[in-house]
Parts: structure tokens; C-alpha cells; sequence
């Protein structure tokens, strides 16, 4: 394997976590540091991209376009559960091509019959599941180790957020393809926000400093 990535989403009380690193590769080496794989579709939608850069940024602009046509013929925002399943039909064509696309749709929903959040994943041969947190990519077993026993409905956003930039850290820790940044979505009902980009060494430092004050408490114990 010459690329991959790390990207992943999640439910929990206070919306949907989208997180994902910023290293594309090919060929084993380093194509871009910084590029973004969680991609705005609108004010409250995004969508994590796992496959061939070129296809998931083209897939997402014919996506926006399709659910803002929507919106103006209907005066009102496609569900995300609706938009997984148009992408899912418009992908299915290309099932068995060269095409590679693998998108989580973190969504917020303020119709009658969908109301709160939504998390789709859509694949390029059509593939299309609901579920409550997802990763995808290379280093996705290492984010699920994390994901696993730290996620559940009760969390604080802040809590979400750091539990979400560890996963990232520790796949990219040990997957070769993941790396530099980590960029984390948050989407509400009041749209979606974005923080500020981090770079995965500032959670090495932290780590590194949380190893140190544990072996400090561990040998004030055993002198006691």
C-alpha cells in the first residue's frame, strides 16, 4: 500500500466530532502536509474524505451543488440521511471502476421527521450505513482502539475533542501514511465550526508530559 489516512466521526449529546489528519500521500511518499480531508458541504453538513484526493474533493462539489438545488426547489435543507442516500445512488454507476471514494457525513437535521443529528457512511460502490461513529482509512484500527472505550452519549464537547485529537495522534503514531495535523469539525444545531489546526506533535509533548507526572505520583507512592 503506497497512501492511506485517517479520518473518523462520532455522535454524542452535543452533536458530531469529525476529526482527521492532514498528511496525503502516494507512493509512498509525502504528497502534501497539510491538506484537508473534512470538507464543508454546507451550513450544516460536512463529510470526511478517505480515497483519491482528486475524486473526493469532485464528488463533494457535485454533492453541494446538488443538495443547494435542492434547497432553493424545495425551501428547506435535504435530511443527511436523504444526502447519504443520493450520493450513494449517484456513486453506484461506478461500481467496479477506478473510482475511490469513502465519505462520513456528519450532519444536523431541523426538518419535522429528521430532527438532531445524523452520521452516514457512503462508499464508492454504493455502500451506505447509519451509524453512531465511524473511521475510516489506514490508520483506523488504531484510532478504534481509542474510539471504543472513550466514546460514549454523555460527553462534554471538550471531552469529544480530546478524545477524538488522541485517536488521531495514536493512529498516526503508527501508521506511516497518517500525520502532521488534526483537524476536528464540531455541527450543532447551529451549523457546523471548526477549530483551530493542531499539530499532532503539540499531543506528543502532552503525552510525554502526563508519562512524567505518572512515574513522579507512581515513585512518591512506593517511598511512602
Amino acid at each position: 500500500m503506497g497512501h492511506g489516512t485517517t479520518t473518523l466521526a462520532f455522535m454524542f449529546q452535543g452533536g458530531v466530532l469529525a476529526a482527521a489528519d492532514t498528511r496525503s500521500s502516494c507512493s509512498g511518499l509525502v504528497a502534501c502536509p497539510a491538506s484537508q480531508k473534512i470538507l464543508p458541504i454546507h451550513s450544516h453538513l460536512v463529510g470526511t474524505t478517505s480515497g483519491t484526493s482528486a475524486d473526493c474533493a469532485l464528488w463533494k462539489r457535485i454533492l453541494s451543488r446538488e443538495l443547494r438545488l435542492y434547497q432553493l426547489r424545495h425551501g428547506r435543507r435535504l435530511s443527511t440521511r436523504g444526502a447519504a442516500k443520493l450520493l450513494s445512488h449517484m456513486l453506484h454507476p461506478f461500481k467496479g471502476t477506478e473510482l475511490c471514494v469513502a465519505a462520513t457525513l456528519c450532519g444536523w437535521d431541523g426538518g419535522e421527521l429528521d430532527d438532531g443529528p445524523g452520521l452516514f457512511y457512503v462508499c464508492s460502490d454504493g455502500t451506505r450505513l447509519e451509524g453512531k461513529l465511524f473511521s475510516v482509512g489506514s490508520g483506523s484500527p488504531y484510532a478504534y482502539s481509542i474510539l471504543d472505550q472513550g466514546v460514549r452519549w454523555g460527553l462534554t464537547v471538550e471531552e469529544a475533542t480530546s478524545i477524538a485529537r488522541e485517536a488521531v495522534y495514536r493512529a498516526t503514531h503508527r501508521d506511516a501514511y497518517s500525520g502532521n495535523f488534526v483537524d476536528i469539525y464540531h455541527v450543532t444545531s447551529n451549523g457546523w465550526t471548526r477549530r483551530t489546526r493542531e499539530d499532532l506533535k503539540e499531543e506528543y509533548y502532552r503525552e510525554k508530559e502526563r508519562r512524567r507526572l505518572e512515574r513522579e505520583r507512581r515513585g512518591t507512592t512506593l517511598s511512602e
